[in-house]
């Protein structure tokens, strides 16, 4: 009996050094799942996350590192899955809450983000961050006076907390109180004379209520301080040529292009004051680069066609005409200027059609219904509109959820999986993971035409019937089904794969592909989320593009 009883604890004690090890395993992956992500290798982290949600699939916390690790990876379907596991398997953590509010927020699913910032303040009353967040959320709803009160909550707390200031600014701007932000800005400056986006936001409430002289002084204080934001320049520009100080001007815009050169404004606003210098060459060169970066912005085009004509580019210049006619019908100057051009075409008949068509717009113009295509567009010189944030939202969640103390630029790095690398472009091409030699020589082809595919399908079918537990015979049939458009058949054939082996990284990867080309987008980004997590990063790029 005693034999018995020793056999017994030895076993337990086997038991419970096992079940240590195990522990300590799980803690020592979660812990180095969180140094990568510390140090950005979102992809290397979320390998380390799946192995211990393997190991242990009731924690919470393994879910929600990787929803962060997504995020970082605008892979937000997928974080959004794994902040849902995170709760259900624990209800209580306040931080699954906001996580899962800032996605919802991403994806601008205000109500939903209302609902779980306001979830997360139940377990953490005093966090500051899920006021401010429910307040932009309430903000983007025009909940103007909810939001405002969990700012000026905030504020009884911290009446000189310059970054709180600049948040009720912002409110303010969104509800066109411009008093109201003006007296907000005013005291982010006050409290904080350092940041030069607090002047930015001043200069430029000061420039909407056409306070030229303070708006001067704040937005070159905000370049002082350092400011990297081409809309300083171009609105300090636009205050020089107001008072006619053109030469400054100039400089000033070109300052905002070397900043921003995929910026359209700084193009459009320097192209306009070139025209009224007389330069015209160069202000067309701007308007073309203009309307490159930003082609849906038609009105661009309307003061191309202005200088144009002043270069007697008629056929030019009709053309661009001709673009804002279909798009402002009811702009009567268009058809005047196009009759001009077609005038000095010698083509009379056509200036005479032009002309009358504007003719009986402005006859019938009293019966016409108001709407935004009578307006004539905005052709002027115009101010630079901030997002007014005073800090990148998704750098500040990476710094608050995983500790990360790093608040500067993305350095390069030389590893291809590290950082944001959804922002690297890749080939939208399936990754075949070859098998065989029959799919090997397919691909090597340059020219199929003489390729029995029939064949090749049959002998995929053999090898799936003698051989049912590999699941690269479906996968690779599958293959050959895409290069032949059968994608139906496909699919049916990925399915299979990933139904034998439910961790197939390129079977998914292939599906998603191929649901998104037969207009599957949501199921297809699914997939793709899923090609990522299982370790395919050229996945998260594809995310960013189709999402």
């Amino acid at each position: 009996m005693s034999s018995i009883k020793q056999h017994i604890i030895t076993l337990l004690l086997c038991l419970v050094s096992l079940c240590a090890q195990a522990q300590l395993n799980t803690d020592r992956i979660t812990s180095i799942g969180r140094n990568a992500l510390y140090f950005d290798d979102y992809v290397l982290s979320i390998q380390y996350f799946n192995q211990v949600i393997k190991l242990k699939p009731h924690l919470a916390e393994p879910y929600l590192l990787r929803a962060i690790a997504k995020i970082q990876l605008s892979d937000y379907m997928g974080a959004l899955r794994d902040c849902n596991m995170s709760i259900e398997n624990n209800p209580f953590q306040p931080g699954a809450y906001y996580t899962r509010g800032y996605i919802y927020r991403q994806l601008e699913d205000w109500d939903k983000a209302e609902a779980d910032f306001t979830q997360a303040l139940h377990f953490s009353p005093e966090n500051k961050t899920y006021f401010i967040l429910r307040a932009d959320v309430r903000a983007q709803k025009h909940e103007y006076d909810l939001a405002m009160e969990d700012i000026e909550y905030l504020l009884r707390k911290e009446p000189k907390s310059a970054s709180l200031h600049f948040e009720k600014g912002v409110i303010c701007m969104g509800n066109n109180d411009t008093l109201c932000a003006l007296n907000a800005f005013l005291q982010t400056v006050r409290y904080d004379s350092q940041n030069a986006s607090n002047w930015s936001a001043l200069g430029m409430v000061q420039l909407m209520q056409e306070n030229d002289d303070e708006a001067l002084v704040s937005l070159s204080k905000a370049i002082q301080l350092g400011s990297k934001w081409a809309g300083d320049y171009i609105n300090r520009g636009i205050i020089h040529y107001n008072k006619h100080d053109y030469r400054k001007a100039l400089a000033d815009y070109d300052k905002a292009v070397s900043i921003a050169p995929q910026d359209a404004q700084s193009y459009y606003n320097r192209g306009m004051l070139r025209t009224e210098l007389g330069d015209n060459n160069r202000a067309v060169e701007d308007f073309d680069k203009a309307i490159e970066l930003a082609p849906e912005k038609v009105e661009l085009r309307f003061q191309r066609a202005m200088v144009l004509l002043h270069l007697r580019q008629w056929k030019e210049a009709l053309a661009d005409l001709d673009v804002m006619i279909a798009h402002y019908p009811y702009f009567l100057p268009s058809y005047y200027y196009a009759a001009q051009a077609k005038t000095a075409m010698g083509d009379s008949k056509k200036a005479y059609q032009y002309r009358k068509t504007a003719f009986d717009l402005e006859q019938k113009k009293d019966s016409i219904v108001a709407n935004d295509s009578i307006s004539a567009p905005n052709t002027g010189v115009q101010v630079a509109y901030s997002s007014m944030q005073s800090k990148d939202r998704r750098k500040e969640f990476s710094a608050r959820i995983a500790q990360s103390q790093n608040e500067e630029e993305e350095p390069e790095y030389e590893s291809a999986t590290r950082g944001h690398i959804q922002n690297r472009p890749v080939n939208v091409i399936n990754i075949p993971n070859i098998n065989d030699s029959i799919y090997e020589e397919l691909t090597n082809l340059t020219d199929t035409a003489g390729v029995d595919f029939d064949a090749m399908l049959a002998r995929y079918d053999s090898l799936a019937v003698a051989e049912p537990s590999v699941a690269f015979h479906p996968y690779n049939k599958a293959n050959v089904l895409c290069i032949l458009q059968r994608y139906a058949e496909a699919l049916q054939e990925y399915d299979r794969a990933i139904a034998i082996d439910s961790e197939f990284a390129e079977a998914y990867f292939n599906r998603g592909l191929t649901r998104i080309y037969t207009d599957d987008v949501d199921r297809g980004i699914a997939d793709l989320s899923q090609a990522g997590e299982l370790g395919i990063y050229q996945a998260y790029n594809l995310i960013t593009r189709f999402q």
